[in-house]
């Protein structure tokens, strides 16, 4: 059966040609009048000229590209050998075995199927769609899943409520495609974290700052730490098996806060938990107000995208330039930031002028000692430079 056509307007396939993912709406000339969202769709040229397959959708972004290939069909084995070769890059990244088992297999444009998320942990799948399309292919895509070999997964959790788009009215509930619940624990660089894919954020854990934790561990030697928005407190776990005196850690959320002591209590005995941390359900801007400076010197900022569209961008700059200047006035001499920004909307340079004027009011000398983006299981397609999308600074302050 042949597919529904969207024609473009003359000049509009430049951007295809050159391999980016999207078709935004004002670029379409002409489409169906009973084309529905979801749908699969051959896109075309002024001239008639082939240019692809993808899923359209109502919005700005009309159409994801799927394949240049117009004779390429999105059928089981499309996606069984895209998840192949997504699996295959973490493979060789050594992302999948005995130390590690929580990792994004699949990162949308990143890994060739846009609007589609899968992270892993152990034995579970949670899948999210950001797309009508993908949320229609998600039973095609929990089957594969289970079938692809070396994966080990038996449980797919479906977990896109709050992702799709609300006016395409899916129904969408969050359940298991395929198997059941299983219990919750996976290990990430050999810590073991409780995952609450049911009813946490995202898919459960931001395993998109799997690196940068890592790289928290080999600074937090004798140090006291203050990890801001510390969500289930990954920051937090590996600053306490790097060494560090002490550790805080604050969410404004006291369920966030409970999954936290919940992270430190099954890596740490009962003893050095309590000797070595502290949880507080607070707001972060009261509690860096409130803290004596000099309090610590080792403070991690991971909040929450400031700007989930680019209409929230002025506000959103001055909350990092607000909240990563009052860090820099209150930590040690000698202390270390950690500091970051997960919101699309900004970019690498208007986040680091942030930080920048951050610093200058603060009149403290600052060094960066690392710029920190993203791990290569969050890959950015070369074509689609709008997937990089985390930013982060290791600063030095005097």
């Amino acid at each position: 059966m042949s597919l529904p056509v969207i024609k473009l307007k003359r000049g509009k396939e430049e951007s295809l040609l050159r391999f980016h993912p999207w078709v935004f709406s004002g670029a379409i000339a002409s489409l169906p009048s009973d084309l529905e969202e979801g749908a699969v769709v051959n896109v075309i040229s002024a001239d008639g000229t082939p240019l692809g397959t993808g899923h359209y959708q109502i919005g700005s972004i009309a159409v994801r590209m799927l394949t240049s290939d117009p004779d390429e069909n999105i059928d089981e084995q499309f996606f069984a050998k895209r998840l192949r070769a997504a699996l295959d890059l973490r493979k060789t990244l050594g992302l999948s075995g005995e130390n590690n088992n929580a990792f994004r297999l699949v990162h949308g444009e990143g890994d060739f199927l846009p609007g589609l998320v899968v992270d892993i942990y152990g034995s579970t799948a949670v899948v999210q769609a950001h797309s009508p399309g993908m949320h229609f292919a998600r039973n095609i895509i929990a089957r594969e899943l289970t079938r692809l070999e070396g994966a080990g997964v038996t449980n797919v959790y479906y977990k896109s409520e709050t992702t799709l788009p609300y006016k395409a009215r899916l129904d969408h509930d969050n359940c298991y495609l395929i198997g059941e619940y299983q219990g919750n624990i996976a290990i990430e660089n050999g810590l073991k974290f409780h995952i609450d894919w049911l009813k946490g954020q995202k898919t459960g854990f931001f395993v998109d700052q799997r690196d940068n934790r890592e790289l928290l561990r080999a600074f937090s030697r004798n140090r006291r730490v203050l990890n801001m928005f510390c969500y289930t407190g990954g920051f937090s776990v590996y600053a306490l098996s790097g060494g560090a005196i002490s550790v805080d850690s604050v969410d404004s959320s006291a369920k966030a806060v409970s999954l936290t002591d919940a992270n430190v209590a099954i890596n740490f005995t009962p003893e050095d938990a309590a000797a070595r941390h502290k949880s507080h359900a607070e707001d972060a801007f009261k509690f860096l107000t409130a803290m004596q400076p000099g309090e610590y010197d080792l403070i991690v900022l991971d909040p929450p995208a400031f700007a989930k569209h680019r209409s929230a961008l002025p506000n959103a700059l001055r909350g990092y330039q607000r909240i990563n200047a009052a860090a820099m006035a209150k930590i040690a001499p000698g202390g270390i930031l950690f500091t970051f920004s997960c919101s699309q909307a900004v970019s690498k340079e208007q986040f680091r002028l942030a930080v920048f004027t951050a610093a200058a009011r603060t009149r403290r000398k600052v060094r960066i000692l690392h710029q920190l983006t993203q791990p290569a299981d969050h890959p950015v397609n070369i074509y689609h430079p709008e997937g990089e999308y985390l930013k982060g600074l290791i600063l030095y302050i005097e």
